[in-house]
């Protein structure tokens, strides 16, 4: 079942119950009412009354984290987030536009290790980097004289209808 996508577990929350659960299991509530007062499964409460009976309090605490560790470091994490601000030209690449091989290139510059472009999305993504679509706007755009275009030009130009009796709405 496990969480919500982009939930991540507290494991400090989870271990809290825990403890809240053996309490209440010590002073003899029955192992059903305890998971509806901690909101755990039945089953759930009856493991961690077994735990408690094999290995004391010491068998609810927190196993760590789950699944494998991460390959970055955070000092990695801390290099790759300073080499995306100080742009692309600075690998030396003619724009400064980031894209995700740029982005693997960086990575693999600083931490050593090569990475999928799907998983330096991924990367960049838990890095708190969202993609960015630049506004491709002319340098040279005189706004003043594109307002003039559209207000004295333009209808000039713009086909009108020519019989409005026979417009259909």
């Amino acid at each position: 079942m496990g969480n919500p996508k982009g939930v991540k577990r507290d494991f400090d929350a989870l271990e809290e119950r825990r403890m809240k659960a053996a309490n209440l299991l010590k002073q003899g509530v029955h192992q059903a009412e305890v998971a509806r007062r901690v909101g755990a499964s039945r089953e759930a409460v009856r493991q961690w009354a077994n735990r408690i009976e094999k290995k004391g309090l010491a068998g609810l605490k927190q196993a760590g984290r789950a699944g494998r560790k991460p390959k970055l470091t955070k000092k990695d994490q801390e290099r790759i987030i300073a080499g995306l601000k100080q742009g692309a030209q600075s690998l030396g690449y003619g724009t400064a536009l980031w894209t995700l091989p740029r982005v693997g290139v960086l990575i693999e510059r600083v931490s050593g290790i090569h990475f999928s472009e799907v998983h330096v999305w991924r990367i960049l993504r838990s890095l708190g980097w969202t993609p960015q679509k630049p506004a491709g706007l002319a340098k040279e755009r005189d706004e003043e004289a594109i307002k003039h275009w559209k207000r004295y030009r333009w209808p000039h130009i713009k086909k009108k209808p020519k019989n409005k009796e026979k417009q259909l709405y």
